[in-house]
């Protein structure tokens, strides 16, 4: 996204719109092209302003909004450049959000952030902050910002933001490296199809060796090979290709009959190329082997211990699986295919102690999977359970343990292991909240909830306000809790008006908020105000905060004026839901 400076447009359109000025050292710009012009072409000029001054109303509009939005002095370089996803207002930010932030304040919290799990919520919230549009903070270059963005983006493996972040800015430096991370993502997954579809990104402006290689591959993989080979020939000229690359594309191409047989480690490109263009491609990973490479061999189903008593290999898959190199399950069919006499399995109690630790993985496992009774299997799943425990190798075992727990069925269980296996069951992140039940006997479970969840009409939403306000406190057993007053700090901040017999502002006095992110609130730092909020949720959903954070985090997004990030932290912390 490009900004003109306001008074970079307003001058320009001065100087089309109005005849040279006097000063020599102003017009010495335009002196050879004015000489001798002709009326045609003065008459043309005039068109062109009277076209930029008979703009649609609404992009006028649109441009002024996008000026005035903003905080301080506009800077005055002739082109601004900034980069994102979002529009700023739709999250109540604008363009100089980060401006009074040091850089190395968000440096800091970033790093921070990047320790915790993030829930979905405080993810949501992460991502609007980081990807609306806006300058970089002070003492941080438009480069490193950008490059902020694409490596978050990339460590969190956000591969459909990352395709909106392209698709909404045509030009920054790191543009090749997040192309190329697509790339390398589909042809991990052995989806070379889709991966070239990503070759629309790389235009001439982006000169990287790398994916001018992929695309050649591509046209060649959709049957374009003289495209391919003059794309080639070109490449060459610029000592842009390598002797392994022409080797595998001259084979590929047809211009060659053989190929050397030497697989090439140095990038996935290269890997993927060894691996289709020599004959019966075996290749044996260690822990030394690129992450992207493991995958690729998952996918390409390349992985295989042809030999089930080869213990160290074995041994090496489980640590690579453990990892998240190797898909956890092709540990479980390795198991499957060692061979145990009859009475070894008999007595598999008693003997899988006598083996050793994968062995004894792998008779439990079988041992389990020969059981009929729920009880059994439920013994025998606890029981590998520890012994993945023993050898650090529970990655590999808690989403199967919560698999088969799920599969067999909480009630179908003897008493005594329901409620250990129910803990062991891992909860779907993206699992909705429930449907919201309205409880008009408390405040914050209240109807009165229509006009955040549901875009209720205001004056349907302050009659319920009268109504529901008068009920609930004629009850004088009722207790005014944080989270009442969090709902009604958000109806005053939308403008509503409360009962005078509420006395907000006493029952507000009990409650603190931290004296450092009033100061944030202080210097108008809006979007390390946000960031700090992501900080505090953390790992939690915001319905999983105590009644006093909920209080005091809505309380700072209401001084902020970020109620949009508010709204949807009390859609999830207020109400009831079944």
């Amino acid at each position: 996204m490009k900004l003109k400076s306001f008074s970079y447009l307003l001058g320009l359109l001065i100087i089309l719109s109005f005849s040279p000025l006097p000063s020599e050292e102003k017009i010495d710009i335009w002196k050879n092209k004015s000489e001798n012009t002709p009326d045609s072409i003065k008459d043309e000029e005039k068109e062109n302003v009277k076209d930029m001054l008979n703009l649609k109303s609404s992009e006028t509009i649109k441009a002024l909004d996008k000026i005035q939005i903003q905080d301080g002095p506009i800077k005055q370089s002739e082109e601004e450049k900034v980069y994102g996803i979002y529009e700023p207002a739709d999250y109540n930010f604008n363009l100089n959000m980060w401006s009074k932030t040091k850089a190395e304040d968000l440096r800091s919290s970033l790093k921070r952030l990047n320790k915790i799990e993030l829930s979905k919520s405080s993810n949501e919230i992460l991502e609007a902050i980081l990807f609306s549009f806006s300058y970089p903070p002070q003492g941080m270059t438009d480069k490193e910002f950008v490059d902020l963005k694409i490596n978050w983006l990339i460590q969190n493996d956000r591969v459909n933001l990352i395709e909106s972040f392209l698709k909404q800015n045509e030009q920054f430096e790191s543009k090749s490296k997040a192309v190329q991370y697509l790339v390398d993502k589909n042809i991990a997954s052995g989806d070379i199809k889709e991966g070239c579809k990503k070759i629309k990104f790389i235009d001439t402006k982006i000169k990287d060796s790398y994916l001018e290689k992929f695309k050649i591959y591509c046209l060649i993989f959709n049957e374009k090979k003289p495209e391919a080979q003059l794309l080639l020939d070109l490449l060459r000229e610029q000592k842009q290709s390598s002797k392994f690359y022409d080797d595998k594309i001259n084979f590929l191409l047809g211009v060659t009959d053989k190929t050397n047989n030497k697989i090439n480690e140095k990038n996935l490109l290269n890997f993927y190329l060894s691996s289709i263009t020599i004959a019966n491609f075996k290749y044996e990973p260690t822990e030394k082997t690129k992450p992207e490479i493991w995958k690729y061999l998952n996918a390409a189903n390349l992985i295989k211990l042809e030999d089930a008593s080869d213990k160290k290999k074995l041994k090496e898959l489980e640590i690579a699986a453990n990892n998240d190199q190797l898909d956890k399950n092709k540990i479980f069919e390795i198991y499957k295919q060692i061979p145990f006499n009859l009475s070894t399995l008999i007595n598999a109690k008693n003997n899988y102690q006598t083996l050793n630790d994968s062995d004894a993985r792998a008779l439990i496992y079988q041992k389990y999977l020969l059981s009929e009774s729920n009880s059994t299997k439920i013994e025998y799943l606890f029981l590998l359970e520890e012994l993945f425990k023993k050898s650090d190798l529970s990655n590999i075992y808690s989403k199967f343990l919560s698999d088969e727990i799920e599969e067999i069925g909480i009630k179908n269980l003897p008493n005594e292991y329901q409620e250990i296996a129910n803990s062991k069951i891992i909860t779907n992140e993206d699992v909705l909240l429930g449907k919201i039940k309205y409880n008009d006997k408390i405040l914050h479970q209240s109807k009165i909830l229509k006009y955040f969840a549901e875009g209720e009409e205001k004056k349907k939403v302050q009659k319920d306000i009268d109504k529901i306000f008068k009920k609930v406190t004629k009850n004088k057993k009722y207790f005014i809790s944080a989270k009442d007053l969090a709902l009604a700090d958000a109806l005053l901040k939308d403008g509503f008006s409360l009962p005078s017999y509420f006395k907000h502002e006493e029952l507000i006095k009990k409650f603190e908020v931290p004296k450092n992110l009033i100061k944030l609130i202080e210097n108008n730092q809006k979007a390390f105000l946000a960031l700090k909020i992501v900080e505090i949720i953390g790992e939690d959903e915001p319905y999983q905060l105590d009644p006093e954070t909920i209080y005091f985090v809505t309380n700072l997004l209401n001084k902020m004026d970020l109620v949009t990030i508010r709204n949807k932290v009390l859609n999830s912390a207020l109400p009831l839901r079944t």
